[in-house]
């Protein structure tokens, strides 16, 4: 079946508050979704953010965005009001999250609410806590600690805590009882109203897609508490790091800098670590993404020491063995590959093996200097595309700062015109092609230069923070997307409301 669906962060909704969130906005845009004949949402990371705002940097591959918490949802409950939320600045523009300013002041709103929480607390939040507590039980210790370490990374803790001693721990929850119960409290608070609007998106036949990184950051607590699964050495720091080789695109690749992964200890144990990561986004998400896929067939590894990506070295991964076990624990596998850049014949082999559906991005198509992999005329139809993803400029920013060649290439192919708009025109050759789901970025949607890029690889400072106005998510622009949905045979029947 031909489907579509559009990508966008919940980070990037409308809010009053300075990031979108789970509330009212994000139901409105599941009814935009409906009524453009959309079947899929696709959206970001939802874990904590850390240090550069990154939704692939995270405290935890299992925890969920605090930010994310809507705040007139927590009013009506009682646990705020709507006085308090407007006592705080959230920033100068509608159409930037400021992650500064929410740092500032979130934090002290939600420590209101879990008060206001804890003089009722429903029977639910000790389900919750119990169903979650092989993950959430760490997660909400790590952050107790590090707000009483003053945000240190955990390798600058006590030994005792760094190394998880035994005495020190238990210290440690005695000492910070409260705090890890605002920690878990959050938690709960995320996952309720996740719920809601998850529920909300599958009753109006919208499905949605989330994504997994492969890695995770080394400070985590995914590494803290279960350092043996990552390649540490005896002081529990990184041995290798991952990250990209040089390229056309970086003399000195890219240094990612997240500890990898021990496949060996990982097997051992039956990959359980992957297994509780997997079953968990599963039950998140309708769809699940995962990034940097070709990294299980062979992984490029930095030595840690090491101000540059050239001296790394490539490495087997798990392949197909790690896929093949844990679909023997969870079952059939929803899961789209992002299997992106230099792909070797045992990348190729592994995709398909997998029997996952790859990916297709329209703007890597069109370098005149060789037939590409990613024009829609190679398209197989078990496939995903893409005008462009979170790490792409948008279409017309992509239209301004592409090789001229490039451009006029994608304007003959496509037949581009300026009376249509080029972002038109671009998704209509997605939608027109032979891959069985097409996505495409809400930036392009809207037609947005490169101010409304989500992200540019490898910089910090500038990334993660557009955000729609609720002028842009209109009936009318709904309506205008469902006739090329009928079109082109992506249509979602169903209606919305």
């Amino acid at each position: 079946m031909r489907t579509s669906g559009i990508l966008m962060h919940i980070s990037s909704l409308p809010s009053r508050y300075g990031i979108g969130t789970m509330g009212r906005e994000a139901k409105r845009f599941v009814n935009f979704l409906a009524e453009a004949g959309q079947t899929y949402w696709q959206i970001l990371p939802i874990c904590p953010t850390s240090y550069g705002d990154s939704p692939y940097q995270s405290f935890s591959s299992f925890a969920g965005n605090p930010y994310f918490i809507d705040l007139e949802l927590l009013c009506k409950e009682g646990l705020l009001t709507k006085e308090e939320c407007e006592q705080y600045f959230w920033g100068e523009k509608e159409t930037e999250a400021d992650f500064g300013i929410l740092y500032q002041n979130r934090y002290p709103l939600l420590r209101k609410a879990h008060e206001r929480f804890c003089e009722n607390r429903p029977e639910s939040f000790e389900k919750f806590c119990r169903k979650e507590k092989k993950w959430l039980d760490d997660y909400a210790l790590f952050m107790a600690l590090k707000d009483a370490n003053d945000g240190s990374a955990w390798p600058e803790w006590s030994k005792g805590l760094k190394f998880r001693e035994a005495f020190a721990m238990e210290e440690a929850k005695r000492t910070y009882e409260k705090e890890v119960d605002f920690y878990k409290t959050i938690q709960y608070l995320f996952f309720r109203q996740w719920r809601s609007l998850k529920k909300y998106a599958n009753g109006k036949g919208i499905q949605i897609i989330g994504d997994v990184p492969i890695y995770v950051a080394k400070d985590s607590t995914d590494v803290w508490a279960n350092p043996a699964q990552f390649y540490l050495d005896e002081e529990l720091n990184p041995i290798d790091v991952a990250g990209c080789p040089p390229d056309a695109f970086s003399e000195d690749g890219q240094l990612w800098g997240n500890p990898l992964f021990r496949w060996d200890v990982m097997k051992k144990d039956g990959y359980a670590w992957w297994t509780d990561r997997i079953r968990a986004m599963s039950k998140i998400y309708d769809v699940v993404r995962i990034d940097h896929f070709r990294g299980f067939d062979s992984y490029y590894a930095i030595p840690a020491k090491d101000e540059t990506a050239r001296n790394g070295e490539w490495r087997t991964g798990p392949g197909m063995d790690l896929f093949e076990t844990v679909e023997r624990k969870l079952g059939k596998l929803n899961i789209i590959v992002e299997d992106l850049g230099f792909l070797t014949p045992s990348v190729l082999k592994l995709v398909k093996d997998s029997g996952f559906p790859g990916m297709k991005v329209l703007q890597f198509a069109f370098d005149t200097r060789e037939e590409s992999d990613y024009l829609p005329h190679n398209y197989a139809s078990h496939t995903v595309v893409y005008t462009g993803t979170h790490d792409n400029d948008t279409v017309m920013g992509w239209m301004n700062t592409a090789p001229k060649e490039s451009v006029k290439f994608a304007k003959k192919y496509f037949n581009l015109t300026r009376k249509e708009g080029y972002h038109w025109g671009m998704m209509r050759g997605a939608w027109a092609s032979v891959s069985d789901l097409a996505v495409v970025p809400m930036q392009d949607v809207l037609g947005l230069g490169s101010k409304a890029r989500m992200n540019t690889p490898s910089t910090l400072g500038c990334n993660w923070k557009w955000r729609a106005k609720k002028s842009d998510i209109t009936l009318r622009l709904a309506k205008k997307i469902r006739k090329c949905m009928k079109a082109y045979g992506r249509e979602r029947k169903e209606g919305g409301c």
